[in-house]
């Protein structure tokens, strides 16, 4: 496999996921690195991860408030703003329809990202049903933005950005080097307190030695990614260019 190291740093960038910290964990490191070097970047979040607790009498609508809330800090660790588009679907039932397109194409018109990112929705074996349909929603929702008579929108020019970034891809084919922001993904991952146990394995925050353990887990995905382009840490992708 050919990789490809390091687009040129858009202008702005848009990071579509299914679930607060699906960001953090796919592309944090770049979106650290992209906003550092000046760039716009934004989240949509297509869930309200009202399911991400292991505690069966768990209040969910605080769950929801308490998951928003980490976003919006996670995001401005990234160097991003706390503007942070929740679209609001119940976790675990997000659809992939014409609605749900119509409201993506919206949001690429509105914010004009040069870089789109989110979830390979052509993952072999992947379970979990958000990730793949959040996955076909960001490729649909690119087809249907760029395009004049998609869901015309007065006000709304057409808009096509010039590449998609999809992680956790079965071919990846480019890489983001990432050593100089590591910390900070993980700063960002980290503010998802409600997600250090189901997500972390972190029972205890004030145990050094959990956090380092999933520090270290960080580092070596990213050690794994970077290996590929001969950068000591990376983010890996599948990149379409031809959008």
């Amino acid at each position: 496999m050919t990789y490809t190291l390091d687009l040129p740093v858009p202008k702005r960038a848009l990071a579509v996921a299914a679930h607060p910290d699906d960001v953090e964990f796919g592309c944090g490191g770049t979106f650290a690195k992209w906003a550092a070097a000046g760039c716009s970047i934004h989240h949509v979040i297509c869930t309200d991860g009202s399911k991400g607790t292991w505690d069966v009498d768990a209040d969910l609508s605080q769950l929801v408030i308490t998951r928003q809330a980490e976003q919006r800090e996670a995001a401005r660790v990234l160097g991003g703003t706390d503007d942070v588009v929740f679209l609001g679907y119940h976790d675990g039932e997000l659809e992939d329809g014409l609605a749900q397109r119509r409201q993506l194409a919206h949001w690429i018109r509105r914010l004009q990202p040069d870089v789109v990112l989110g979830h390979d929705p052509w993952r072999r074996y992947r379970l979990h049903p958000d990730h793949r349909r959040a996955g076909f929603l960001l490729t649909d929702g690119v087809v249907a933005a760029r395009d004049p008579h998609f869901f015309p929108e007065p006000g709304l020019a057409p808009h096509r950005p010039t590449t998609m970034l999809l992680w956790e891809a079965d071919e990846p084919d480019h890489v983001e080097d990432v050593g100089e922001h590591l910390e900070t993904k993980v700063a960002a991952l980290l503010a998802h307190r409600s997600q250090l146990l189901s997500t972390m394995a972190i029972d205890d925050e004030a145990d050094a030695k959990q956090v380092e353990r999933f520090r270290r887990r960080v580092t070596d995905t990213a050690a794994e990614h970077g290996r590929s382009v001969g950068v000591a840490y990376g983010e890996r992708f599948k990149a379409l260019r031809d959008l």
